[in-house]
């Protein structure tokens, strides 16, 4: 069964106005029920990330100041946020989510979370709506608890990992690999295990013949026992931030060469939305959603 990671912090209201798209956890999840994709049985309450697992990754100081809301004004222009105590408390249940998806993952083959991929955040400061990195935070759990040895970062964002690539540099365990928008942001970008940019413009044949040509080889070499893959959106020609010019059966198709891949080579998978800024919430959760629709056709 397909064990998907989602409550009601989720959903967490911005003030009017604001760019960043939070109706899509709300609407993803009851379109996935209203279809028949999922069914209550499929989602689980989260736990909270503990401190201690936290802390695998992230920086004391920089956890400290989040919790008690007392980020410099720089950090929290960073963000993108407007700070507050639910807020914090979202990310947590988010990176919670991913830290449980992880066993779901190892049991039924994949696992995912309606929210995460939060591929912004550094160990010591937040980034580009990511406060913290639930992946890397994720990755560390299944290395120290579940006796993982090799985890393969599949990030299909339109925007870098740079967070998750900085955080795991020189981490021999986790190879991160990242296909975004080369003149995308973050302007600077960290350096992952393997980075591919792409040109503004870069439409289905293209995207899609250069994932081919990466993924397959990739999983062969690094032989990994875990894989998340990070599903943003951003990808569509109709993202407003993107730049690139997908189309929703491309979107598709990268989602169902990432599980099938995985699927054939055995390897368990924990996905994560990530990104996705269309002028149409419509088409936001039509795409996200494709990604579940997926993973249920490929896996069960």
């Amino acid at each position: 069964m397909l064990k998907v990671a989602y409550n009601e912090y989720y959903a967490h209201p911005l003030p009017e106005g604001h760019r960043f798209p939070m109706d899509k956890y709300r609407l993803l999840p009851e379109q996935l029920r209203y279809e028949g994709t999922l069914s209550d049985q499929n989602f689980f309450e989260p736990e909270r990330a503990s401190e201690a697992r936290i802390l695998r990754i992230h920086c004391p100081q920089y956890l400290k100041r989040l919790k008690e809301q007392k980020l410099s004004k720089k950090d929290e222009r960073a963000s993108g946020f407007p700070l507050s105590e639910r807020l914090v408390e979202r990310e947590l249940y988010i990176t919670g989510g991913s830290i449980q998806a992880v066993d779901f993952a190892l049991q039924h083959g994949v696992a995912g979370n309606i929210a995460g991929g939060t591929h912004h955040a550094f160990r010591d400061r937040p980034e580009g709506f990511c406060l913290l990195n639930d992946i890397a935070v994720a990755s560390a759990y299944a290395l120290a608890e579940k006796r993982i040895r090799r985890i393969l970062v599949v990030d299909l964002d339109v925007h870098q990992g740079n967070g998750t690539a900085h955080i795991f540099r020189g981490e021999e365990r986790v190879f991160t690999f990242s296909m975004h928008g080369a003149r995308n942001y973050p302007l600077h970008k960290e350096q992952s295990d393997l980075d591919i940019g792409l040109p503004d413009g870069c439409g289905d044949d293209e995207y899609l013949g250069t994932l081919e040509h990466h993924l397959p080889g990739l999983i062969e070499l690094q032989r990994p026992q875990l894989i998340f893959f990070q599903s943003g959106v951003d990808v569509l020609g109709t993202d407003k931030l993107g730049r690139l010019k997908l189309s929703l059966g491309a979107c598709r198709e990268r989602d169902a060469m990432v599980f099938g891949r995985a699927y054939g080579a055995g390897i368990p998978v924990v996905f994560n939305m990530g990104g996705g800024y269309s002028e149409r919430l419509a088409h936001i959760v039509d795409a996200h959603a494709n990604t579940f629709r997926t993973a249920q056709s490929v896996y069960f």
